[in-house]
């Protein structure tokens, strides 16, 4: 029987999970609503009276607005120490790319995030809990977490161990993906990359914009909380699909 007041028993693989990120939580139920996606927990609210809170953990998108921003400061620090000669513009690039959802994906299986998860049973028949935006969502959610339960020291030890081959990698600072996709249609004499705004959602304080870009005949989707950030999550992604997965 459960103590009153007592943390939730953690699963073997959440267990296993903090053995990979190197921190025991205090509060074990940070960590599973970190991994909680948001159709568990509607899933787990069904039934119940409108307006009667649901036991156990909600769902990571509060954790994940937190990770955001501790991944964002802990990267902008360690990256001001590592290049302590180049200017924001550098900067800004390698930061971009640090934190951007192509390598919160590459940190995130690494970390093997995804058997930790936990989604409704109709999305778990499909695998959403492998797809990229879910498991960048959690990732960030984590490090949200462990923010709240630690302080910045663990979260920053985390991030210094999990992102660091990552790091190490960036010989020369990224381009931005908006340069690169320019750059890459001009050079095969092709039309200027179109961007649009097709969709813009959220509370205001953290809004969630959909943009669309076209170039080379083809298209791609980028979002992000900003309408700069998701048309280079646009870009990114077209740059992909065209073969482009490394430049610089």
């Amino acid at each position: 029987m459960t103590r009153l007041g007592a943390e939730p028993a953690v699963a073997p693989q959440v267990e296993q999970l903090q053995r990979r990120l190197g921190y025991v939580f205090k509060r074990s139920a940070l960590l599973l609503e970190a991994l909680t996606h948001r159709s568990a927990a509607y899933q787990n609210a069904g039934g119940r009276r409108r307006g009667q809170k649901a036991k156990g953990a909600g769902s990571n998108e509060r954790l994940e607005f937190m990770g955001d921003r501790v991944l964002g400061l802990l990267m902008a620090e360690w990256l001001l120490e590592r290049f302590p000669e180049e200017q924001e513009g550098a900067l800004g690039s390698r930061l971009a790319h640090l934190v951007s959802r192509t390598t919160l994906v590459d940190v995130a299986e690494r970390l093997d995030i995804a058997t930790s998860l936990t989604v409704a049973v109709h999305e778990a028949r499909v695998g959403v809990q492998a797809t990229a935006s879910v498991v960048a969502d959690a990732m960030e959610a984590v490090l949200g977490a462990v923010f709240l339960d630690g302080g910045l020291d663990p979260a920053r030890k985390i991030v210094r161990a999990a992102w660091k081959p990552l790091l190490d990698a960036q010989a020369k600072p990224p381009k931005d993906p908006k340069t690169a996709l320019q750059e890459w249609v001009l050079g095969r004499g092709q039309a200027l990359p179109v961007y649009k705004t097709i969709g813009a959602d959220g509370p205001s304080h953290a809004p969630l914009f959909v943009v669309e870009v076209q170039a080379g005949g083809q298209r791609a989707e980028g979002r992000a909380g900003s309408k700069r950030a998701a048309e280079s999550a646009a870009a990114a992604s077209l740059l992909e699909e065209l073969g482009k997965t490394r430049h610089g």
